[in-house]
């Protein structure tokens, strides 16, 4: 479980005003003392993680957040970053006093919780001074007494598993004992003595399917596909081999992407399409933001930094402006860009990707991937995602 890549755990934040208990409770819930407990109002000043394993959801991502009332100029800060939390929310905590009315700034959460569709929980704390009765809604507990915190956890794993399961990566697409290659080329780029996390999931899927996989380096793939009797149900390249892996696998074997079975894992697959297509109307000084999910040290060679930008320009003949972000950077105002492109996303779950992508349509801005780029530019995007338009 602690293995487990947060991008495939529950992420359940705890919100609420300052001084409510929301840092001791979390501490309840996870028996451990992850959050700093203060009677000092605004101690936590900014959302805290941590992946852990919690019964009877499993692996989780619980994020206590500030006092979504904090005030001054760093208070309204700190409030901003605890309302961004709730784009990658999949189960939010409303911690509030017992025998207190809702306040205004609470009834405005429970309105964005709502808007975005995030399942929450109200928590009534510190029932262990004032009595409260339970409700559908409603769950007296008490961070300090231990009150209901079991029946909490409960209510979070039933409010997290009524939702849709998260889509596979490639497991509906083959057969147990089908053939997968993996065409994994390994370069500066490349960790040492591992593979990256996409490529992990991805033969994990396979495993789990009773498929084989077959990785091979993007120089070995044309000598492997030459063996009598191999035959793949498929093959997935990384984006950075895709001109050589579509020259060399015979057109009768579907071929896609990493970076593309994210985007359709994720729910974007279609939008991204789409908005590779924006390439093609770009002018000289369009503005293009490139988002990663992570954070990494960049080689000379990136390629969200580097190789991307050299290929737009190239396949585009005009000089756009590029803009980098990484990790949680992502700004809600994209006025300033033509367009985005974003990486596979591997380390973002479902509800963040699903943020940012609607972030773009609701501004009107094209929104795609790295992999879905490499193969318009390449003129191999529709046979990328034949396999999926069944």
């Amino acid at each position: 479980m602690n293995e487990t890549p947060s991008a495939n755990r529950v992420h359940i934040g705890f919100f609420g005003l300052r001084n409510v208990g929301k840092s001791s409770l979390v501490n309840a819930v996870t028996g451990q003392d992850l959050a700093l407990v203060s009677e000092v109002k605004g101690t936590t000043t900014d959302p805290v993680y941590k992946a852990m394993e919690l019964l009877p959801l499993g692996p989780v991502v619980i994020i206590d957040t500030p006092g979504i009332d904090d005030e001054g100029v760093l208070g309204e800060l700190r409030a901003a970053r605890a309302r961004r939390v709730l784009n990658k929310t999949d189960v939010a905590v409303l911690v509030t006093e017992a025998g207190s009315t809702f306040s205004p700034v609470e009834e405005e959460l429970i309105g964005i919780f709502k808007a975005k569709n995030v399942p929450y929980i109200i928590a009534r704390n510190k029932s262990d001074l004032r009595s409260e009765g339970a409700s559908d809604l409603f769950l007296p507990v008490s961070a300090k007494t231990g009150l209901n915190i079991h029946d909490l956890k409960e209510k979070i794993a039933a409010v997290a598993n009524s939702g849709e399961p998260q889509r596979r990566l490639v497991a509906d697409l083959i057969q147990p004992l089908d053939l997968v290659v993996l065409v994994i080329p390994i370069d500066k780029a490349a960790p040492k003595g591992r593979l990256i996390l996409p490529q992990q999931q991805v033969i994990r899927d396979i495993l789990d399917t009773g498929a084989i996989a077959l990785a091979v380096r993007d120089f070995e793939l044309k000598d492997a596909l030459s063996r009598p009797g191999l035959k793949p149900a498929l093959v997935i390249t990384d984006s950075q081999a895709f001109a050589k892996a579509a020259a060399e696998v015979p057109l009768d074997i579907p071929l896609t992407s990493f970076s593309i079975l994210f985007a359709r894992q994720k729910g974007w697959l279609e939008s991204a399409v789409q908005g590779a297509a924006a390439l093609d109307a770009l002018k000289d000084g369009d503005k293009i933001l490139v988002c990663e999910g992570c954070t990494h040290h960049r080689q000379c060679d990136d390629i969200g930094t580097v190789k991307l930008p050299n290929m737009i320009r190239k396949h585009t003949g005009l000089e756009p402006e590029f803009s980098f972000r990484s990790g949680g950077d992502f700004p809600d105002d994209l006025s300033p860009y033509r367009m985005v492109i974003h990486c596979g996303a591997c380390m973002l779950n479902d509800r963040e990707m699903q943020y940012r992508s609607r972030c773009a349509s609701d501004q009107g801005l094209p929104f795609t991937n790295y992999g879905i780029t490499i193969a318009h530019i390449q003129g191999i995007l529709q046979r990328s995602i034949a396999v999926f338009q069944e």
